[in-house]
């Protein structure tokens, strides 16, 4: 994930966009960091999807084949 300065930036650029205060710089930083910051997220949340394993009720394995085969590829 982000670190804790990119991710208080990100907070105080929105607040300075809510507030109508934001400069053509900042509005460009604020773009590049939003940017680095659902890069970060979706690399993390594809992780965690490929480490779980779906069940259904009745107890059979619903993982689908995607991420079993990603698994796979990761474990070789």
């Amino acid at each position: 994930m982000l670190s804790k300065d990119k991710i208080a930036r990100i907070n105080e650029l929105a607040r300075k966009a809510k507030a109508g205060k934001l400069t053509t710089a900042e509005a460009k930083e604020q773009s590049k960091l939003r940017s680095e910051y659902l890069a970060a997220f979706r690399s993390q949340m594809l992780e965690t999807l490929t480490n779980s394993t779906f069940i259904d009720p009745i107890g059979n394995d619903v993982t689908p084949e995607k991420l079993k085969a990603r698994k796979k590829n990761k474990l070789h």
